[in-house]
Formats: structure tokens, C-alpha cells, sequence
């Protein structure tokens, strides 16, 4: 597999005081939209800074397109786009005035650069604000121009800081809509940080979630929900649900069950035998005036995943950190 971004123990300590991003290992696949998830304070964007070489690790090192990035590597930096938190913008520049100004900063010739102008501007929709001062765009039209703005150099790696953060319900679907069609050109890999579970789950193919500078799990969307709560079922059923509950203490594979009105969450001691497990529920249900509502394995739930993660980090940590010390 072909990564656009590698790290090895990379590391940032603030005055000797701050960890913010600790022994960081990244692995990042060619054509994925790569969603950095974790709290508030996790080491996001620190670790963002640092991939495009704006600040200095302490330590560990970063390969973009399998080439160092550090903080002269301007060349490389050229092939990436970058949209920070809250951009800001010459207040009294209207979009195309400052689309031309970056072009001319990347040094794009004019007959290429015009054109690429007002492609972005259709394609970030705005088109009708394209004669108006930037300082009277709302927070979603603000996030909309930096979107245009990353790309104004054809980058062949997008990294975004929270680019939904602070929209309105329109502005972040608008914004949602322009990534997710960003990551069917198959020339692109984008790097979005988020606290916004949903947005992750939404769009993303590939998830590195970090706590507290740490990444505590790199991988797919479908593995991060298999790794946790992949012992559970969740069945939403009517009909009665105490032969229903009485039925489920005959099955060996089944641990406990919890219920709920019309809710019942099974937890298996085996998921080895799942599928068998499943197609018994099934058959019962299809045997007995039951209607089924609805079904989804405790792992379908991103949400429960990540919160999973963080807790098994927090029990884990202090161990870990013996463990390395000897």
C-alpha cells in the first residue's frame, strides 16, 4: 500500500513542559480521506503544523510523498493544500482578487491561473458572492473560500483543520458536500482533523484517533467498529419480548442481555460464532409472531468505538508508561 504520510515517533514538547504530540507513528494510504480524530487538546493541530513543516519536532521524522518534510522543504510543500481552523482573510479582498493573489504567490501563469479561478468559484458556490468583501461572509462562506483556497494549487494532498467547526446546519453540509466529492478524485488524498464524530463516520475511509498525543489506533472505518463492542447485537423488535428473553437463556454463546421497550442488546462470550449466532436469532424470530424492526452489530456505532478507545487508553496508560520505563 502507498502512503502520502509517514511519521515515526514523532514528538513535539512545548518548553520542556507540554507533551503535545507523543512518539506519534502516522501511516497515511494514497487516495484516502484520512479522517485525525480525537478530542479537544489531543495534539490535532500540532501534529497538522508539523507535517507541513511549520514547526519543529522535538522528535521522530515525517515523510510526505516518501520525501522529509521539514521546515525548508518548500518544493514539497507546494503539493499540499491547507485549510487551518477559523481561516482569516484580507477583510476588504473579494474572492477572486484573493484566489488571484494566491495564484500569484504559487506562481500559477495567468492563463492557466484565471480559469482555475473561476472553476473553484462555481465548484465552492460562490459565485454569487464573487464581487463581495470577504469581511461580509458568513462563518460557512468564509470555510467555502478556504476550501477554494486550498485548492487553488491542484495540491495532490488536502489537509484540513476542523473544517466543519462553528458552521451552521446549511454551511456544514455544504461543506460535507464539497469533501466528499473532493475524495472521488482519485489524484487526492485528504487529511481532515475533527472532534465531530459524525462528519469522521460520514465521509472518511481511513481514521487515526489520538488522546492525549497519542495515536491509539490507525486503520479503516470498518475495523476501528469491529475492534470494539463487536460482541454485541442490537435487536428493536415487537412482540413478546419475555418469550423472547427466555429464548435467549438457551443459547450457549450468549453472555447477558439487556432490555429495553422494544430494545433488546445481546452480548456474546464468542465472536467466533457469530454468523451462527445471528442466523438463530433470526429463525426464532422468523418462527414466532415477531416483527423486526431493525438490527445492527454494537460495532456499527462509531461513537461507542471511540469512547471505547479513549477509556481502554486511560485504564491502559499508566501501565504502559511502566512498562516502557524498564
Amino acid at each position: 500500500m502507498t502512503t502520502v504520510i509517514e511519521t515515526q515517533a514523532l514528538t513535539k514538547i512545548f518548553g520542556q513542559k507540554k507533551i503535545a504530540v507523543n512518539d506519534l507513528y502516522l501511516s497515511v494510504p494514497k487516495n484516502s480521506i484520512y479522517g485525525f480524530l480525537g478530542p479537544n487538546g489531543a495534539g490535532k493541530t500540532t501534529t497538522i503544523k508539523m507535517l507541513l513543516g511549520l514547526i519543529k519536532p522535538s522528535a521522530g521524522t515525517i515523510k510526505i510523498f516518501d520525501q522529509p518534510m521539514r521546515m525548508d522543504s518548500v518544493a514539497l510543500r507546494k503539493r499540499v493544500g491547507y485549510l487551518p481552523t477559523h481561516p482569516t482573510y484580507p477583510d476588504k479582498m473579494t474572492p477572486i482578487k484573493y484566489l488571484d493573489f494566491i495564484g500569484k504567490i504559487f506562481g500559477i501563469p495567468r492563463e492557466k491561473r484565471i480559469p482555475r479561478i473561476s472553476e473553484l468559484v462555481r465548484s465552492t458556490d460562490l459565485l454569487g458572492l464573487s464581487s463581495s468583501e470577504i469581511r461580509k461572509f458568513s462563518t460557512g462562506e468564509t470555510t467555502r473560500l478556504g476550501i477554494a483556497t486550498c485548492l487553488m494549487n491542484n495540491p495532490d494532498l488536502l489537509m484540513m483543520d476542523e473544517p466543519t467547526t462553528g458552521l451552521d446546519p446549511i454551511g456544514r453540509a455544504s461543506a460535507i458536500s464539497l469533501i466528499t466529492e473532493l475524495g472521488k478524485d482519485p489524484s487526492k488524498t485528504i487529511f481532515i482533523s475533527s472532534h465531530i464524530l459524525a462528519d469522521i463516520e460520514r465521509f472518511c475511509t481511513h481514521v487515526g484517533i489520538v488522546s492525549n498525543g497519542k495515536l491509539i489506533f490507525n486503520g479503516t472505518i470498518s475495523e476501528v467498529k469491529k475492534l470494539t463492542n463487536a460482541n454485541s447485537i442490537i435487536l428493536e423488535l415487537e412482540g413478546d419480548m419475555h418469550m423472547f428473553t427466555q429464548f435467549l437463556q438457551t443459547m450457549p454463546n450468549i453472555l447477558k442481555h439487556e432490555t429495553s421497550p422494544g430494545i433488546v442488546r445481546v452480548y456474546l462470550r464468542d465472536i467466533t460464532y457469530y454468523k451462527e449466532t445471528v442466523l438463530q436469532l433470526f429463525q426464532f424470530i422468523a418462527d414466532n409472531p415477531y416483527q423486526l424492526i431493525s438490527f445492527k452489530s454494537g460495532s456499527e456505532n462509531l461513537e461507542d468505538a471511540f469512547l471505547q478507545l479513549l477509556e481502554e487508553e486511560k485504564s491502559d496508560g499508566f501501565l504502559r508508561g511502566i512498562a516502557r520505563a524498564l
